[in-house]
C-alpha cells in the first residue's frame, strides 16, 4: 500500500458511544498533579465533573475545592473511607503515592463505585494483585493515558494495517529533571521506596515506554534484562536514577527503553519493522507540539495528522472521557485491572534483572 493510502483525514473517537451524561468523580489525592493535570482536564471533558475533593486535612481539600466551581464537597482520606459524601460522586480518581492506592481502591469498592487508578497500580506486584481482586465488583481502569492519547492510537492502528510490515524492534525513552519538578518538595514520595515501590525511574517513567509498546503492539513481555544506577545524593534509596531494560515480547519483537530521573526532559517511542518504520516524539511528556512520523521502504516520509489531536485535545481529557463513556454505558473497560497486572509483574522482573544481572522471566 502506497504511504498515502495510510494518511487518512479526520475521524471520530474509535471508542464513542456517549452522546450525553456526566460522570461525577472524586478525586483521592490533591498532589500537583492531580490539581495542574487531572482537575483541569476534567474540567475541559465532555461527561465528567469533579465534585468530590479528598486529601489528608480539611484544609487541603477545601483549598482544592475553592477552584472547582463543580465541587460538592471537601472531605479527608478518613471520611472517604468511612463513606462520607458517597452520594456525591460516582467514581473515583486515585492519585496518591503508589503504596497508598490500595485502601483507597479498597474504600471506593466498598462504596459500589468505579475506579480510574493512576499508573503504576501499586508499589509492588502483590499488593496491585490484592487491589484487583478487591475491585473485581466494580469497573476498575488503570491511568495509562497513552491509550487514550490519539497518536498513539493512530500508531496502533498503523501497525495493524501493516504500514511498517512486521514489527521486529521498539526503541523508547523518557527523562525529566525531577528534583527540578519538585523542588518545593524536599520529601519527594517517589524517592522514598516505602511509598514508590521498587523504585523512582523505571516505576515512575520506564512504565510509560513499556506499556506504551505493549498496546501498539498487542503484546506482552515474557522476558526482560535491565541495568540500573544511581549516583546523585537525593537517589541514595533508590537504584534506579538512571535505568536501560529490554523487553522480549509474546510476538518476537523486542523493546530496549531508556529513562531516568535526573536528565534532560525527552520522550520517543519507534516501532521498526521489516518495510518501515513509525516515530512518535516528543511523547509521553504531555506537551506539544508531538509528531508521529511514517517513513517507509520505497524511501518516503510523511508525518502523520488525521486531525484527532486538534478535535479532541489532550491524553488526560481523553483518558477522563473514555472512563466516563465507558462507566456509564456500562462496557468493559481497558486498560483493565489485569492489564496492569501484567505490567507490575514486568516491573518486578526489571529490578530484579538488575539487581542479579541475568535475564528475567514475567510470571
Amino acid at each position: 500500500m502506497a504511504i498515502d493510502d495510510y494518511l487518512n483525514d479526520a475521524r471520530a473517537r474509535d471508542w464513542a458511544g456517549l452522546e450525553s451524561g456526566t460522570l461525577r468523580v472524586a478525586m483521592v489525592g490533591l498532589g500537583w498533579w492531580t490539581r495542574e493535570q487531572a482537575i483541569p482536564a476534567v474540567e475541559a471533558s465532555d461527561f465528567c465533573e469533579t465534585t468530590v475533593l479528598v486529601s489528608s486535612s480539611h484544609d487541603s481539600a477545601e483549598d482544592a475545592a475553592a477552584g472547582v466551581e463543580t465541587a460538592e464537597a471537601a472531605i479527608t482520606y478518613d471520611e472517604f473511607v468511612d463513606g462520607e459524601a458517597t452520594d456525591d460522586y460516582d467514581a473515583v480518581y486515585i492519585c496518591t503515592p503508589n503504596a497508598k492506592h490500595l485502601p483507597y481502591a479498597e474504600a471506593a469498592a466498598d462504596h459500589d463505585k468505579a475506579i480510574l487508578c493512576e499508573k503504576p497500580m501499586e508499589a509492588t506486584a502483590d499488593r496491585a494483585a490484592e487491589l484487583v481482586s478487591a475491585a473485581e465488583d466494580v469497573p476498575l481502569m488503570v491511568a495509562y493515558r497513552m491509550q487514550t492519547d490519539p497518536d498513539v492510537r493512530r500508531m496502533r492502528e498503523l501497525v495493524r494495517e501493516g504500514a511498517i510490515g512486521d514489527p521486529v524492534f521498539v526503541h523508547g525513552h523518557m527523562s525529566q529533571q525531577m528534583l527540578d519538578v519538585v523542588a518545593d518538595d524536599p520529601d519527594q514520595w517517589r524517592l522514598d521506596p516505602d511509598l514508590a515501590g521498587y523504585g523512582a525511574t523505571v516505576m515512575d517513567l520506564g512504565i510509560y515506554p513499556l506499556n506504551t509498546a505493549r498496546f501498539v503492539l498487542d503484546a506482552d513481555p515474557v522476558s526482560v534484562n535491565a541495568r540500573m544506577r544511581s549516583e546523585a545524593q537525593a537517589f541514595r534509596d533508590v537504584p534506579d536514577q538512571h535505568a536501560s531494560f529490554t523487553v522480549e515480547f509474546d510476538d518476537g519483537t523486542y523493546a530496549t527503553c531508556t529513562a531516568s530521573q535526573n536528565a534532560y526532559l525527552a520522550g520517543h517511542l519507534r516501532v521498526v519493522g521489516t518495510d518501515g518504520e513509525l516515530t512518535l516524539e516528543s511523547v509521553f511528556l504531555g506537551e506539544t507540539p508531538q509528531t508521529l512520523t511514517l517513513r517507509t521502504a520505497d524511501g518516503r516520509s510523511a508525518e502523520v495528522d488525521d486531525g484527532r489531536r486538534d478535535i479532541y485535545g489532550d491524553e488526560m481529557t481523553e483518558e477522563f472521557d473514555y472512563f466516563a463513556d465507558h462507566v456509564l454505558r456500562g462496557e468493559p473497560l481497558g486498560p483493565d485491572g489485569e492489564h496492569g497486572l501484567v505490567d507490575m509483574r514486568a516491573l518486578a522482573a526489571i529490578y530484579e534483572a538488575a539487581e542479579t544481572g541475568e535475564d528475567v522471566s514475567v510470571e
